[in-house]
């Protein structure tokens, strides 16, 4: 394995680092404060070329790989990671699915406008009693002519308030459960469909989350992604993918935490001497900084993984390198941050401070996108799943 990026990756990290510091950096309080997304967010992306890092140049993308869109979340994730959530949420959990699983006229149709930030998009799974357990979502689509009309609610998702665009789960044959799920593109215009409210969150504020409500909605029948009744397919493969760019995310946390704290370690005087004097506080950064690389190192992985594998879903490696990534990387944040905030005492609980807004923003890696509770289950099924099949236990 080479430890090394290439140019291309190189380049990216260093130029969404550099545009995150410049363009992000005066407005990460404000976006925080007053739970505020800004409108040109997406023009800005569009403009140094990120919205459409591992879509074909066809539709305008640059064509590049999974690790070079973990970089770019994980280096905007250092400056605000809210952002870099709604991003993410976009050029992944959306445009991806769509580059990846739907026609060429739909990838014609939507690509190109979604790369140049013209429209926004987002993923309708969760629901409101479909959230781990994914495949019990009620909501329906029932076909009727050259139209699908699409019935249920959606809850916590994430650009759903600003979406232009969503990839939407329903079921087409609910007595057939988890095989009987289509997927489909959904536009905010469709008669039917409206955004219910804007949720409220702790953290990641400024990532507009929502609840998203289909009366009656009429979506043409080509809309549908992939095969009617085969949308498992889609929701899987993409939920891997999901899973090592998010991390990125938790990477990118936990760095700037950590850098945080050893400034603040070296700058901060008590008893005549600087805090990262004591023994204490070097452990405590000798500990955060060995987490840190090690989730990056399995979060690289597992995007090397993610780019070559033909698929996901269940036996799968990348299913487990994914799951585990996340897991792994979701948990070194929280834990990073949180020593980070115990570094910095009484200022690190401070509003005034950065780090809190780290700390809070990091847990919702261990809840969104399956819980931390349910990637372990993944990794423990996978590794245990050819040792069942050869005692003829599955």
């Amino acid at each position: 394995m080479d430890f090394e990026l290439s140019d291309e990756q190189r380049m990216i990290k260093e130029t969404v680092h550099k545009w995150a510091v410049n363009e992000l950096g005066p407005i990460q309080e404000k976006v925080d404060d007053e739970d505020w997304f800004p409108p040109d967010f997406f023009k800005k992306c569009a403009e140094i070329g990120i919205l459409g890092i591992t879509i074909d140049e066809k539709y305008g993308g640059l064509g590049g790989d999974v690790l070079m869109q973990t970089l770019a979340v994980e280096e905007m994730s250092r400056i605000c990671p809210a952002l870099a959530m709604t991003y993410a949420a976009h050029s992944n959990l959306c445009m991806h699915n769509i580059y990846k699983n739907a026609s060429e006229k739909l990838k014609e149709k939507y690509l190109p406008p979604m790369v140049r930030g013209e429209k926004i998009g987002a993923l309708g799974l969760t629901e409101p009693n479909a959230g781990s357990d994914a495949m019990s979502l009620r909501t329906r689509a029932e076909r009727k002519g050259d139209k699908y009309i699409l019935n249920g609610t959606k809850m916590w998702i994430t650009n759903g308030p600003i979406a232009d665009v969503i990839l939407v789960y329903a079921k087409t044959a609910p007595e057939k459960g988890a095989k009987g799920i289509s997927a489909f593109i959904v536009e905010k215009d469709f008669p039917g469909f409206s955004v219910s409210r804007k949720i409220k969150k702790c953290g990641m504020r400024g990532s507009p989350t929502g609840e998203l409500v289909f009366e009656d909605c009429e979506v043409p029948a080509e809309n549908l992604v992939g095969e009617e009744n085969m949308g498992v397919h889609v929701m899987t493969s993409g939920l891997d993918v999901e899973r090592v760019v998010l991390a990125g995310g938790s990477i990118g946390m936990a760095q700037q935490a950590l850098d945080y704290s050893i400034r603040y370690a070296a700058e901060r005087e008590q008893f005549g001497q600087p805090i990262g004097k004591f023994q204490m506080i070097q452990q405590k950064l000798a500990d955060m900084y060995a987490r840190t690389e090690a989730a990056r190192l399995l979060v690289y992985r597992a995007a090397l993984v993610a780019q070559n594998a033909p698929r996901g879903g269940k036996g799968t490696e990348l299913t487990r390198q994914a799951a585990a990534a996340i897991l792994f990387a979701s948990e070194t944040a929280t834990w990073v941050c949180n020593q980070a905030v115990q570094i910095h005492g009484g200022y690190g609980y401070s509003l005034e401070f950065p780090v809190q807004k780290l700390w809070r923003d990091a847990k919702l890696y261990e809840i969104g996108a399956g819980t931390n509770e349910i990637r372990r289950i993944v990794v423990a099924r996978e590794l245990l799943r050819e040792a069942f099949a050869r005692a003829g236990k599955v």
